[in-house]
């Protein structure tokens, strides 16, 4: 069980300055640290936690250089473990969210902190009173944690007289994040710390833009990213005129989710997906490119072979031109049941609103976990972690948008060069790929066929980055085996031990 917060410190990072009470009061860093102790089936690990916002500073131009002006305040949680045996300095791992919008509630209490959330799984979700649990593959046994909200999200805010949206875009956004993780190695002494990043969805654009703006900019090399649910080009993934790709690789998510609806009875999921692959690669890009040139007969049984792989009737498939778009799909899988299914998990359902919409109106997974999520991360960093605020955490703003990606114009926002070129420049860094079978959000083979074209030589791709997959969707830790699997996973990675081989494995 962990222990009730012992309020140790409250830390003001700032000196003082000739303004007003109330603008200086805004410009200080508010934090709170707590001592903690959990019990695991190995013995106790005592660690400290240190939630709240820092004043994050640039250096203007001109006669002000260097005498750095506040211009952001992040909201984060670091996890310090104390006692720890080994002379050599502790891995530290920094984790984000995505969205863009989202906080990083989501990976904190649901897969790395020494807490998580009981948010239940799909057919199951909980219901109030929500509660948290000691978690016990928590990351903190292998490495110290850092948690960290982007602008908007979370408590994270401008500081006073500054505006938000010079934050909301990929490149700002990028710089932001790294400023910090800078401003806390330097702050916590650990410049010699092997560095470690993790995000989910969006967070894994933003993982490998900071990893690489870290290098390119400070070099600063990170041991380590982990990709969960990754978007790596949005080429592959958003349904454009003109785009095909994305119709090829959310193909395989939805014979995976038909499967999980029962819609490939008596078949192994592993022999769907791989079924469901080779059409995506060898049949279906021909199809597609024939268009008008083919004849009736050949478009009718192209549509009965894909109504078949994803669980559809063919004449759904045929009269959308056999161009399958995810949100329309998530509407008709289960139309005649009266249901949609999920976009972050595929294996969630919710009652339709409209028998006849041509798209789901909401996403029933975030809809049953989100609720958990909110109630636990408010009442855990009041009660437990001893801080508090004024403002509302934001576990999910759409004040973020519109998200700038100004730098891309005229061409897909993609972020694979960047970490093909962290990749050559930093032989020691490694990646971790984190994939859900069911997740309709950022599909599994739109990530392996950006990963296959990395501008790397074909030693690093197969040395140095490591694809595991999950039978969950986007958010795989609220499926039980799931999150323990990924937690081994990211032990393995963190502390560089083989990875453990699976039954699977052995045969």
């Amino acid at each position: 069980m962990t222990d009730q917060p012992h309020p140790a410190v409250t830390a003001a990072g700032t000196s003082p300055d000739p303004s007003t009470a109330a603008e200086q009061s805004a410009r200080e860093d508010h934090l709170v640290t707590t001592l903690h102790s959990l019990t695991l089936p190995d013995g106790a690990l005592d660690y400290t936690a240190t939630a709240g916002t820092v004043v994050l500073k640039e250096e203007p131009e001109g006669e002000e250089y260097g005498r750095g002006t506040a211009y952001a305040e992040l909201f984060s949680v670091s996890y310090v473990a104390q006692g720890v045996d080994g002379t050599e300095p502790r891995p530290v791992l920094f984790a984000f969210n995505g969205g863009p919008g989202a906080s990083t509630v989501w990976l904190h209490l649901g897969l790395l902190g020494p807490r998580r959330v009981d948010s239940g799984d799909a057919g199951a979700p909980t219901a109030p009173p929500h509660r948290l649990l000691d978690n016990h593959e928590t990351i903190l046994r292998d490495a110290d944690l850092v948690v960290v909200d982007a602008m908007t999200t979370g408590y994270s805010r401008p500081a006073p007289g500054q505006k938000p949206d010079r934050h909301h875009g990929l490149t700002a956004d990028r710089d932001l994040i790294a400023v910090f993780i800078i401003d806390w190695l330097s702050r916590n002494q650990r410049w010699t710390s092997p560095i470690h990043l993790a995000g989910e969805s969006y967070g894994t654009t933003r993982a490998s833009a900071v990893a690489a703006h870290l290098m390119d900019r400070y070099y600063v090399a990170v041991a380590g990213i982990a990709l969960i649910s990754p978007v790596l080009d949005f080429g592959t993934i958003v349904f454009s005129a003109g785009n095909d790709s994305p119709y090829l690789h959310y193909l395989p998510t939805y014979a995976a989710i038909a499967h999980a609806h029962g819609k490939h009875e008596g078949r192994l999921l592993q022999d769907v997906v791989d079924e469901a692959e080779a059409f995506a690669e060898q049949e279906y890009p021909a199809l597609l490119a024939a268009g008008l040139r083919l004849a009736p007969e050949q478009l009718q049984e192209a549509a009965a072979r894909i109504g078949a792989l994803i669980g559809v009737e063919p004449e759904w498939v045929e009269r959308a031109n056999l161009r399958v778009e995810h949100l329309a799909f998530l509407a008709e899988l289960l139309r005649d049941q009266g249901l949609v299914t999920g976009r972050i998990d595929g294996r969630f359902t919710a009652p339709a609103g409209h028998g006849n919409s041509a798209k789901m109106e909401t996403d029933p997974s975030i809809d049953q976990l989100a609720p958990s999520y909110t109630a636990a991360i408010n009442q855990y960093l009041r009660s437990e972690l001893g801080f508090s605020s004024d403002v509302i955490y934001e576990i999910m703003s759409g004040r973020v948008h519109p998200w700038s990606y100004k730098d891309f114009e005229n061409r897909s926002v993609e972020v694979a060069s960047d970490l093909a070129r962290l990749l050559r420049k930093s032989p020691h860094t490694k990646v971790l790929v984190s994939h859900g079978y069911h997740d309709a959000a950022t599909p599994f083979h739109a990530s392996e066929t950006v990963l296959a074209q990395l501008a790397i030589p074909r030693e690093d791709y197969s040395e140095r980055i490591r694809i595991e997959y999950y039978e969950a969707g986007h958010m795989m830790y609220c499926h039980e085996p799931s999150r323990l699997a990924l937690s081994q996973h990211l032990s393995e990675f963190v502390t560089g031990a083989e990875p453990e081989q699976s039954a699977d494995d052995e045969d």
